[in-house]
């Protein structure tokens, strides 16, 4: 029979878990009464009009997707790579522990000092652009695609290792074919998460790919970008006061909520598919 205090530390970890679940309904849910009415097609692809009090928020949205996307292809082989080099190659000295020492120290770094790191080092050069807001938001994510990437492949049982290298396959064999297959899961899902991460920063995309135009979609990586936080960041500062203006406010916020589950829940889904592949046979 168990205690009382058992029990009650029971229902107290279930109430901890459940907090994050009703915080997180609780936020799509008011979003979704203030912002669901706003929501048409004109909104989705339309360009602002009247200081963004009215049309749509096609040029943010792209501003996002170009960001986003040129910052995962810059920050994911970089870190996959380090990742793998902390995790198979690297012997325990202090170069490794130096190494694992700066990636913890970048993850702590506030997002507005990456920001006028990329300002000054970046945005001199490149100018206010989708490229220099890409680099700067892969300095600000690269630290979850290292470590998640490299505790993945640490996950992988040796044995599947020894049992590659024991048929004839070289080290760098096993790794792509084997260790990458098996941490492919966990290190799919760490890509995905600092994917969000980076779909929802504001400091580090204004101090680099600059606030952009309203009315106009970037043709080029060297082109300002307005993002979808930025763009609601301006629209909460600025018209947020008026009954327009937090309407356009609320349907922004909603539209950005949106594409964040648009890319976490395919990336848990494929993490789930991969397990099953994996280990759901043996099961």
């Amino acid at each position: 029979m168990r205690r009382g205090s058992e029990i009650l530390i029971e229902i107290l970890t279930w109430l901890a878990s459940l907090i994050p679940a009703i915080l997180a309904g609780a936020i799509i849910s008011f979003l979704l009464f203030n912002g669901a009415s706003t929501i048409s097609w004109k909104f989705i692809t339309g360009f602002p009009e009247k200081g963004g009090l009215e049309g749509g928020i096609l040029p943010a949205i792209m501003g996002s997707i170009y960001v986003s996307a040129l910052c995962m292809l810059i920050a994911a082989p970089i870190g996959i790579g380090a990742g793998t080099y902390l995790a198979e190659y690297a012997p325990e000295n202090v170069f490794t522990k130096v190494v694992r020492f700066f990636v913890e120290l970048l993850a702590g770094i506030p997002s507005i000092v990456i920001g006028l790191f990329g300002y000054a080092f970046l945005v001199h050069g490149l100018g206010f652009s989708i490229l220099s807001g890409a680099i700067a938001l892969a300095f600000m994510i690269l630290p979850w695609t290292v470590r998640v990437s490299e505790e993945a492949i640490r996950a992988v049982p040796r044995e599947y290792r020894y049992a590659s290298l024991a048929l004839g396959a070289s080290k760098w064999k096993t790794i792509r074919s084997v260790v990458y297959a098996a941490a492919r899961p966990a290190i799919i899902t760490g890509l995905m998460l600092g994917l969000g991460k980076a779909i929802g920063e504001t400091a580090v995309v204004m101090m680099t790919a600059g606030m952009g135009v309203a009315g106009y979609i970037p043709a080029s990586p060297l082109d300002p970008a307005r993002t979808l936080p930025v763009h609601l960041y301006l629209i909460a500062g600025e018209i947020a006061n008026t009954s327009e203006g937090l309407r356009m406010a609320y349907g922004t916020a909603l539209v950005l909520i949106a594409l964040f589950l648009a890319v976490s829940i395919p990336s848990i889904m494929l993490r789930n598919y991969f397990t099953r592949r994996l280990y759901g046979d043996a099961g």
